[in-house]
């Protein structure tokens, strides 16, 4: 997977790129979970949804957030990482302008960025929302929501505690001309510890739903 630098508002952002096979491929961004908790691209669920997209053919970009390994600047609390997101987003877009679809995956942190994000970027066909910290971060923002996703969360996650997505989920689940899904897994908590398996086997399977449905 090659390594590659883009150029952000803060400077430098270091990320690792997979092309897609043909010209039309889609592309997916994913985005790693809070910097302050030690969050960079290489935590094991970011990797993790990497390898799922880049499996099934997506042209394929995680990076770190400013201030994270090798990526230059400071947290900036969420504004300038949805600002280095939008840059690896241009950056990706630009990269495959024959893409069929575009999608962003996050986990944590990363979930609230990519959601945001998402709302900015109408083009976008999908996403995946990995314990998204729906009680530590403002998600009403998502009024309307441009696409239909999946929301992935952990029934033991103490951080989050599903209750607290289940509220978003439900609000989200009365809009018209989407389709949310949302998988509650015994067991899992926040980390997914000892559970990346059920990441993979729910995402995968979500993936293969929506892309059986509507091939890229």
């Amino acid at each position: 997977m090659p390594e590659v630098v883009l150029t952000g508002a803060a400077g430098r952002i270091e990320g690792r790129y997979s092309p897609g096979k043909r010209e039309t491929a889609p592309i997916a961004l994913i985005l790693h979970p809070h910097p302050r908790a030690g969050g960079s691209m290489n935590h094991p669920v970011a990797v993790q949804l990497y390898h799922l997209f880049m499996k099934r053919g997506f042209a394929t970009l995680r990076f770190n957030f400013r201030g994270v390994g090798r990526s230059q600047g400071e947290f900036d609390s969420g504004v300038g990482e949805l600002a280095d997101a939008a840059t690896a987003l241009d950056w990706l877009q630009t990269s495959n302008p024959a893409a069929s679809q575009c999608w962003v995956a996050g986990f944590n942190f990363g979930a609230w960025v990519g959601m945001q994000l998402l709302m900015r970027r109408p083009e976008t066909d999908g996403f995946i929302s990995v314990s998204p910290p729906t009680n530590m971060y403002d998600f009403s923002f998502l009024a309307p929501c441009p696409a239909s996703g999946l929301f992935l969360h952990g029934a033991d996650d103490m951080v989050t505690p599903p209750a607290e997505v289940e509220r978003v989920v439900a609000k989200l689940r009365t809009q018209k001309g989407i389709v949310i899904d949302y998988d509650l897994i015994k067991g899992s908590n926040h980390s997914w510890q000892d559970h990346l398996h059920d990441v993979e086997s729910h995402v995968a399977n979500y993936l293969d739903k929506r892309l059986a449905a509507n091939p890229a």
